[in-house]
């Protein structure tokens, strides 16, 4: 085929530049789709960056068979639109992938339920585009080499265009198109730069036009289908969705309570009822910390929304709490949503950054950092916890929400706690008994934990001083002995992969039982039930995680 766009190689530097801008974009994207589902943590970047490496060398292989096979520029164009529709259609498609794969794996795997899903999820969504895109570079090699006396400058020129082009689409999607128009957006824009690719060399040689006719009404069909499309799409009624650099956000909205969540399947971040009562949640079991302390100066490292923030001030009129989030767009949700008072100062920010560069001292500090469904492995050391006891004020507590309720030797809750005891010599644990949290205090001495009974009589709210002599009932010094955490090594991601992993387990053989004796109809009443519950994985009142 004679093409007049080729003759000066410009375009064969521009397919490389543009295809190693889509391969990195796709790369970005595919976190940004698996996040809602499985969580942003190292592992589900392992299975996303050794799936698309292993499509890439695959296609490697296969593109320079086929170009030394048939060196017709044609094929490697046609195999671009084919990569561009195909990322096209992951917004409107990919989703309904990952429930599919999901359902078979609840029915048919009984542990390594998360792993296997992301694995296999990113599997069938990304491997086919990623393995076309690998047949680029050798093909580009074949069309663009005239003679071996310039083939090493050559495929220098190529590989540079194409590390180039993933440089831009490293950065493009991540600071720029996914904060402000979404992850669904961003598959559309970068397939429409492969589709451009395709459509101009077949536009260029003057053929191809039914296939250039049918390629672009199939990219506009996914590109109408897929602009909006919702990762919680069985949702109807949110009243936010959206995405930030850190986050998928989520918030419903009802008469009684709004509440906010980075993942449509595993966790509530922040909860407010709008009669100003109790949570029902671990944020009114940390209010141990300031009624053991009145109050006083509070540092929150995981604002979030701003939950805890709000009950200090209603419960503790003179506190002066103060928020760290990293994540402005909660921030600004916060506000609009939740109603965060203004006088309520939160700092965007790193929660160990901003202890790094704060030289204050602080009566409580909630320790409540989570990315999605992740705890940040910088925020559970033993060196971190050395640092947040250095801003402690004399008589200060120590509040942590461990939101597993992990078991077995070893478990995530384990291993934090015993990191947090090689610092703090006073620890207690309490169950939440809505949810699966954990939440944890610890202090100085004993004395001071000591004291709960005594400042929970003191209490002028009935409500909350019901809650805190259950507290200091309930409460109890946890098992030692396990090594702790360290900057050097702090496996959280793998520890709460198993810990969800096994809640996921418990619940299911719940529903399962309910299924095996009460059929369809059974099934379907529990799981209507499950919409009214506080918190997550706690979806029936007789589920085994209550």
């Amino acid at each position: 085929m004679k093409q007049p766009l080729l003759q000066s190689k410009t375009y064969l530097y521009a397919t490389a530049f543009f295809s190693g801008m889509s391969v990195m974009a796709v790369e970005i994207g595919a976190s940004r789709l698996l996040a809602p589902y499985f969580s942003a943590s190292q592992i589900v970047w392992t299975i996303i960056i050794g799936v698309i490496m292993i499509a890439l060398a695959l296609g490697n292989v296969w593109g320079g068979r086929l170009a030394d096979r048939d060196p017709n520029p044609a094929r490697l164009y046609r195999r671009l639109i084919f990569a561009a529709l195909w990322i096209a259609a992951i917004p409107v498609l990919g989703k309904y992938v990952i429930a599919l794969i999901s359902g078979v794996l609840i029915v048919a795997v009984e542990t390594n339920l998360l792993v296997a899903a992301a694995f296999l999820s990113c599997l069938a969504i990304f491997v086919v585009p990623l393995l076309l895109l690998g047949t680029v570079t050798p093909s580009l090699v074949k069309y663009a080499t005239d003679s071996l006396d310039e083939n090493g400058s050559v495929v220098g020129y190529l590989g540079a265009a194409g590390t180039t082009g993933s440089i831009i689409g490293t950065f493009l999607p991540t600071f720029v198109t996914i904060p402000a128009a979404g992850t669904a957006a961003t598959f559309l824009l970068f397939a429409g730069v492969l589709l451009a690719l395709g459509l101009g060399f077949f536009l260029g040689a003057g053929t191809g036009k039914r296939l250039c006719t049918v390629s672009l009404l199939a990219f506009l069909a996914c590109a109408l289908l897929g602009v909006n499309s919702s990762p919680a799409f069985w949702e109807t009624s949110l009243a936010y969705e959206g995405e930030s650099v850190y986050n998928y956000l989520q918030i419903k909205d009802d008469d009684k309570t709004t509440v906010f969540s980075t993942s449509v399947m595993f966790s509530v971040q922040s909860k407010r009822i709008k009669d100003g009562s109790l949570t029902g949640m671990y944020f009114d079991y940390a209010l141990a910390a300031p009624t053991l302390t009145n109050g006083g100066d509070i540092l929150i490292l995981g604002m979030g929304t701003g939950t805890f923030a709000e009950q200090c001030r209603r419960y503790f009129p003179t506190s002066k709490p103060l928020g760290v989030e990293i994540d402005e767009k909660i921030i600004n949700l916060s506000r609009k949503y939740f109603e965060l008072p203004d006088e309520i100062p939160v700092i965007a920010y790193d929660g160990r950054a901003y202890l790094q560069t704060d030289a204050n001292r602080y009566d409580v500090i909630m320790v409540d950092a989570f990315r999605d469904i992740t705890i940040p492995f910088q925020m559970s050391s033993l060196e971190f916890f050395r640092m947040v006891e250095q801003h402690l004020a004399p008589g200060g507590v120590l509040a942590v929400n461990l939101n597993m309720r992990a078991s077995g030797p070893g478990n995530i809750n384990e291993r934090l706690i015993d990191t947090i005891a090689a610092v703090f010599p006073a620890i207690r644990t309490v169950t939440v008994e809505s949810g699966t949290n954990l939440a944890l205090f610890a202090a100085r001495d004993e004395a001071t934990l000591d004291a709960l009974p005594q400042c929970a009589e003191k209490l002028q709210s009935r409500e909350l001083s019901t809650l805190m002599r259950h507290v200091a009932a309930n409460w109890q010094p946890p098992v030692r002995g396990g090594p702790p955490l360290t900057d050097d090594c702090a496996p959280v991601e793998l520890l709460g992969m198993r810990a969800i992993d096994s809640i996921i387990q418990k619940e299911l053989q719940y529903y399962k039982g309910i299924y095996r004796h009460e059929g369809f109809e059974g099934l379907r009443k529990a799981l209507t039930k499950a919409e009214d519950a506080p918190a997550p994985f706690s979806l029936h009142k007789n589920s085994p995680l209550i």
